[in-house]
Formats: C-alpha cells, sequence, structure tokens
C-alpha cells in the first residue's frame, strides 16, 4: 500500500460560514470548488458545524444500544426497497451490520422506526434522529443546488428537490480484535444520488481515485463525506464521477458510521444543457429505485464497470 504522504488528499470545502449564501462571491467560489472535486475524485470533505458536538455525541451515542438490541428485534427493520432495511449476512464479516430509516426527515419515519425497535417508545432516539438528519439533509440540498447551479440547470433544482428521499443508514463494523487490517465493507460505487457520512473516531474509510489508488479519511466531529452516487453520474451524463470506496478495518474498538443517502422518486432526467458535441447523451431517463432494484435483483459484475451503465446507459 503506498505511503500516505504520497497520496493525493481529499479537497477539503468549508460549509461552516454563516454568511454562505446563493450568489455572494463565497457562494460561487464553493460551487466551482464542488464541481471540481466531484468531476476529479467523485467526493470532497465537508466541514460542517450545523451538526453540533453535542448532536455528534448524542447520535452516535444511541447506536451501541440500539445495535445491542436483540436481532429478533432488529430484523423488524424491512422496507420493500433494497438496501433499505436492516442487514446482517453472517457468518461473513465482510457485510457490515446495518438498519435503515427511511423517510428519516420526517417524524412519521424517525418514529415508524423507533416504535419497531421499542415499542414502549423512545422519544429521545426519535428527536435525536430526527435533528440530525434535517441538519445532514440541509448540506445535502446546498450541495446539490450548488452542482445544477455550477451546470447551467437551476431550473430543474426545485422539481428535483420535491422528489427526494432521503434514506438514513446506521452503520456497526465489528473490532477485527486483532492489528491485522481487515476488510470490513467490500469495494462498491453507491446507488444514491448523493450520500453524506458521517465516521465515530474509529478510521477505516478509503475513497478509490482514478487511478487506482485509496485515500484514508480521517474523521472528526465537524467533517462529513460527501460522495456521489451513480445516479449523480448518470444525471450529469458522465461528467461526475462515482467513486469506489471500502471500508479497512483495524485494532480494537467497533467503528460506527451515519449515512445519509438522497434518492430521487420517479424518473431522473439527463438534462438537455448537459448534451452537446462533446459530451454526446451516455444514459436514457431512469427510474431511481429501479436502478437499486436491478442491481440487487438482476445486475451481472462481469457485465460491466458500472451498474448504472448496464441498467440505462446508452
Amino acid at each position: 500500500m503506498a505511503d500516505d504522504q504520497f497520496l493525493p488528499k481529499l479537497p477539503v470545502i468549508d460549509f461552516s460560514m454563516e454568511n454562505l449564501k446563493s450568489g455572494t462571491s463565497s457562494w460561487f467560489s464553493k460551487c466551482n470548488n464542488v464541481k471540481s472535486a466531484f468531476e476529479e475524485y467523485g467526493c470532497f470533505v465537508a466541514v460542517y458545524d450545523k451538526v453540533s458536538l453535542e448532536l455528534h455525541n448524542s447520535m452516535f451515542g444511541t447506536l451501541e444500544g440500539l445495535f445491542d438490541l436483540p436481532k429478533d428485534t432488529k430484523i423488524r427493520n424491512t422496507y420493500d426497497k433494497p438496501y433499505f432495511g436492516y442487514v446482517r449476512e453472517e457468518p461473513s464479516k465482510i457485510v457490515p451490520e446495518s438498519m435503515g430509516i427511511d423517510d428519516a426527515t420526517t417524524l412519521e419515519g424517525t418514529q415508524y422506526f423507533s416504535n419497531l425497535m421499542w415499542p414502549s417508545g423512545n422519544h429521545h432516539f426519535s428527536e435525536t434522529v430526527l435533528s440530525y438528519s434535517r441538519h445532514v439533509s440541509e448540506l445535502e440540498q446546498m450541495v446539490k443546488r450548488m452542482v445544477f447551479q455550477s451546470y447551467g440547470v437551476e431550473k430543474y433544482y426545485d422539481s428535483h428537490m420535491e422528489s427526494t428521499n432521503y434514506l438514513l443508514r446506521l452503520i456497526k463494523y465489528i473490532e477485527p480484535e486483532t492489528n491485522e487490517k481487515k476488510l470490513g465493507c467490500q469495494i462498491h460505487t453507491d446507488k444514491s444520488f448523493i450520500t453524506i457520512l458521517h465516521e465515530n473516531e474509529v478510521n477505516g474509510l478509503e475513497i478509490g481515485t482514478k487511478d487506482g489508488q485509496w485515500i484514508r479519511f480521517g474523521p472528526s466531529p465537524s467533517s462529513f463525506v460527501v460522495i456521489a452516487g451513480d445516479a449523480l453520474l448518470a444525471w450529469s451524463n458522465g461528467r461526475i464521477h462515482s467513486p469506489n470506496h471500502r471500508v479497512v478495518m483495524q485494532g480494537t474498538k467497533a467503528r460506527y458510521s451515519i449515512g445519509v443517502f438522497s434518492f430521487h422518486r420517479g424518473t431522473i432526467q439527463i438534462p438537455e444543457e448537459l448534451v452537446d458535441d462533446k459530451h454526446p447523451l451516455q444514459f436514457k431517463p431512469f427510474d431511481h429505485f429501479g436502478l437499486t432494484n436491478y442491481f440487487y435483483y438482476g445486475y451481472e459484475s462481469g457485465k460491466t464497470d458500472l451498474a448504472v451503465e448496464a441498467y440505462c446507459g446508452v
């Protein structure tokens, strides 16, 4: 593995400025930074202080008790959509244990999940998750608006947001109990539009570069990794990169991760403004949840590098 000092670093973009408003010079500057980061790396580190240290600690503090619940309780977490519910493929340790909360930015979504796990109620959990999800979704919306603006297609932003669905995934990686490195999550790209990952203090996330190197991410409470999913790659007509990433575990501590994934209800159209002589149309209009279903049920991994190309490539 290459020495870290010779590896490129993920771009870091500060979203914590109080005066960061659309139309300002700082806004346009960050629009360009977001666009460049997505095109070159498919991701960046967002410094974002709307999630306070208290909320960060409260959110991660709830996870240990959640994952300590009996398996018979956790498997109640089911949804019709693939990857949205409870996942644990025993005895394999490569797939982490995880649970999902659909419509996590709504009180109904968080309470539905909370009532499944704690039939007698857990108001603190619902309140914490709802606050966290809403704050992180505000970052996702800011990033998405910057993307739409930087490509000159902001007129589509409002209608896109009206069809946006947020999934919150809560993830536990079992401690390897050894200093030998162990793969905690297989190499993959996300099927979301945008993913925002937040970690506890245990390192593990690695982002793949276009030339096959791996960049390690060192987490902090105010740092969020913003990743372009395959749906955003297709929407951008191939301009934006959807990066491979993985988790490599080492040491004696469990690793907890929280992911906010944005999805689009219905059909995603590639803006006609993003199709020209230099960028001929690469993807047909596609159903976003149809893409996740295709990847889960029918995708042949050897067919093409990306499931989205096999699903809706021209």
